[in-house]
């Protein structure tokens, strides 16, 4: 019973709830007891606190029987990125380089006040690469793993955000995405992820390097979810200057209607670029029928300027990441970080003012390009990654010279970035499997604070297509390493 319960969507949990067919304690009984048998091969998380869980789901379940029912996060267990602050966790960023008394959280993120408000009971952080940044080696709580196949890499940044739903730990994470991290992981685990609009969701509380980009989004194994729990988390916050005063949108309330009509656009530089493999071509070509299918019309448009989105978001943000963490870190702690880390966070250190000054003003041209095809379509639609996961021990290669350093900067980043750069909402959803049997991914943006017309289209999609109803199966994929 309990492995059926947490292969059911959070709107399927929350129905059992409010009717006291289950209780939030089953619900988070069976998502910790997943944690215990499979994390120690996975290492989704860094910290877990099952007695403070508990605690909350008998205050959960006592609430509901007493007519006290908050909505449809009530009781629902979930997970953060060790990226943002929880009062009775440390927040250790994934790292060596911080100290004991550093890692104390100061007090709650505005997104995690906002879910226990919603009645979401907070299970524990959730693993990520160091600092939150991609290219991390070695990881002090462990290498993160693919459920489908812990052989291969489950993505970057919030690495553990991704693991963890697909592998039903939880019913949803926060991750955090500056370039594809919460797109990313999302894709390569086999769930759905948003990166909302910049300023949609308020950043106090989160450890937060890249100003100009940086998100807080939700994952987990159904659109539907999605949207929940961005109608918690959404809103103004006056303590996040950089957050939007627009109010939150219904964004549950409009998922059913039809699509039928809708104008969507094939990005036609990442779809069929030279990168994109001739699986993910296939998929996404099935993926598009799909959309045909629903009555959706199916366009083309050309975005050339999408190709400078790796090289000057890297110019910008990784710039803006080295502006924090030199006066900080860096000069006195260098040892202490991960190689790949350093490595990345010094050479972004060395980027000249006019370089910069330069990146962040080519940034607004290519935006542009981006906003002005998307004032003409409904969603721009591309394949999440252009290529399938590999092994980890392939994506942790050393490149052997610059050419090839910048054909594994484009293969992971081109599709995701032209979104991140712009700053517009953008959601992976699951679209097939690759020959080796790891999950493959559509992805759909729009307008900024076009979130709710986003999430309508992935959600029909979601429905005709199917893929979410497919689930790794641990028990025969990690049994053999668990023995």
């Amino acid at each position: 019973m309990s492995d059926e319960l947490t292969a059911l969507s959070g709107g399927e949990q929350a129905a059992l709830i409010r009717t006291g067919a289950i209780s939030p304690v089953d619900l988070v009984s069976a998502s910790l007891a997943r944690i215990d048998r499979w994390d120690g091969i996975l290492n989704a998380w860094i910290t877990v606190d099952g007695e403070r869980a508990l605690a909350a789901a008998r205050k959960a379940e006592a609430e509901i029987a007493a007519g006290r029912y908050r909505g449809p996060l009530h009781g629902i267990p979930y997970g953060v990125k060790d990226q943002l602050h929880a009062v009775g966790f440390p927040t250790t960023l994934a790292t060596k380089v911080l100290d004991p008394h550093e890692m104390v959280a100061p007090g709650n993120a505005a997104v995690i006040e906002k879910l226990e408000a919603a009645g979401a009971i907070l299970l524990g952080k959730q693993n990520l690469h160091e600092f939150g940044k991609g290219g991390t080696l070695t990881f002090p709580y462990g290498q993160p793993r693919n459920p489908w196949n812990p052989a291969y890499s489950a993505s970057s940044s919030s690495t553990g955000s991704g693991i963890a739903p697909a592998a039903r730990m939880c019913t949803f994470s926060l991750g955090e995405d500056t370039g594809g991290s919460v797109r990313g992981p999302a894709a390569l685990n086999g769930v759905a992820g948003l990166r909302p609009t910049y300023g949609r969701v308020s950043r106090h509380g989160g450890v937060m390097e890249a100003y100009t980009t940086d998100t807080i989004g939700p994952l987990a194994r159904s659109v539907g979810d999605i949207a929940r729990v961005m109608e918690a988390i959404a809103g103004p916050d006056a303590r996040d200057p950089l957050c939007s005063h627009r109010p939150a949108d219904a964004y549950a309330a409009g998922l059913e209607r039809s699509i039928k009509g809708r104008r969507i656009a094939v990005v036609r530089e990442i779809a069929w670029g030279s990168g994109t493999t001739d699986e993910v071509r296939t998929a996404f070509s099935a993926a598009l029928d799909v959309l045909r299918g629903l009555g959706a019309q199916i366009e083309e448009v050309s975005l050339p300027l999408a190709l400078y989105a790796v090289p000057l978001q890297l110019l910008s943000t990784d710039a803006d990441v080295a502006a924090w963490f030199v006066k900080k870190y860096l000069r006195d702690r260098y040892d202490r970080f991960d190689v790949g880390t350093r490595t990345r966070l010094a050479a972004s250190s060395l980027i000249p003012a006019t370089v910069y000054n330069r990146a962040m003003r080519a940034r607004v041209v290519v935006r542009r390009q981006v906003l002005e095809a998307m004032k003409e379509f409904d969603a721009l639609v591309s394949p999440t990654m252009i290529r399938a996961t590999k092994p980890i021990e392939q994506e942790q290669e050393k490149v052997e010279s610059s050419d090839e350093a910048v054909v594994r900067l484009m293969e992971r980043r081109i599709s995701v970035y032209p979104f991140s750069l712009a700053n517009v909402p953008a959601i992976s959803v699951p679209m097939g499997f690759s020959g080796e049997g790891l999950p493959l991914a559509l992805q759909f943006a729009t307008r900024p604070f076009g979130e709710a017309d986003l999430l309508n289209i992935a959600h029909a999609y979601e429905r005709a297509a199917g893929w979410y109803r497919h689930l790794p199966e641990l028990d025969a994929t990690l049994a053999p390493m668990a023995a």
